[in-house]
């Protein structure tokens, strides 16, 4: 039986715990999930990629659909390689939501930054 790696995100242990709850390649699709940075997206072969599991997408995407945290852990930046948005199991036109409020938010930030506050 393989030692599984625990995910630690600091944030709790029952987090946790039911992160360890977890196979060790769920795991580890859920801490290459978490490489991606707000605005962005990237595929389920980027993420197979990540993990030494090239050929591996279909398995991917059923493992993002079991995280437990989708909205601490951004499995909703991961889409398919054609461009289509793919699956969420918090529903699709969330996915899209997100997904456009993240875009929007960098977007937003790049726009003030450098620029003075003033009131």
């Amino acid at each position: 039986m393989a030692k599984q790696r625990k995910i630690s995100l600091n944030i709790g242990r029952s987090i946790d715990m039911i992160l360890n709850r977890l196979t060790a390649f769920e795991q580890a699709v859920l801490r290459a999930a978490c490489l991606i940075k707000p605005g962005q997206t990237r595929t389920y072969k980027w993420i197979s990629e990540q993990i030494g599991r090239p050929n591996s997408q279909r398995a991917v995407g059923q493992a993002l659909k079991k995280n437990p945290l989708p909205l601490i852990i951004p499995c909703h930046r991961v889409i398919c390689s054609s461009g289509k948005t793919g699956g969420y199991g918090l529903g699709l036109e969330l996915k899209i939501q997100l997904l456009e409020f993240e875009q929007q938010f960098i977007r937003g930030e790049n726009e003030t930054s450098g620029k003075d506050c003033k009131a």
